[in-house]
Parts: structure tokens; sequence; C-alpha cells
């Protein structure tokens, strides 16, 4: 199973609880007003949440980065032979 897939599962189970608490009173379930009232935007809640989460784990990528030191050492050697080679043919920077 893809990880689509498993997202889209979790998704759908989470969706079809949330829809049949929500209509609790349609299908003989009654909670209290209290639940209720917090159940309608826990959708809203839920993606406010996932958002951060993921803005959270960017950031911390981002921060943690490791730098390869041999390899941007070997980019600029190739960019300057690439300069030099351009310069030879004519072309000026």
């Amino acid at each position: 199973m893809t990880k689509l897939a498993q997202w889209m599962w979790g998704l759908a189970l989470l969706g079809s609880t949330w829809a049949a608490l929500t209509m609790g009173p349609t299908l003989g379930l009654e909670l209290p007003l209290t639940c209720r009232e917090v159940l309608w935007p826990l959708p809203a809640y839920l993606l406010v949440t996932v958002g951060c989460f993921a803005l959270g784990t960017v950031g911390y990528r981002v921060a943690t980065f490791h730098d390869c030191e041999d390899a941007a050492l070997e980019l600029q050697t190739q960019i300057q032979e690439a300069r030099a080679d351009l310069a030879r043919r004519g072309l000026r920077f």
C-alpha cells in the first residue's frame, strides 16, 4: 500500500467518524452540547495542527541541514574551469 493510500484511508476513517458524531441526533446518538460545540470546528483545528507540524518539520530540517563541503569545493572548481574555458573562447564576464 502506498503512502498516499494510507493517508487517504486515515482521512476517510477520521472523516467518517467525525461525520457520524456530528450527525449524531439523526443516527440516534445523543452527545452533550459541549461535545457538539467542540466537534464542529475539529477539522479546522486538525488542519491548523497539521500545518504547524509541517512548518515546524521543514524549519527543523532546514536548520539541521548538513553541508557537503567536498561537493561545494568540487562545484567551485568546475565553475572556475567553465569560466576559464569560456574566457578562452572569447566570452567576457
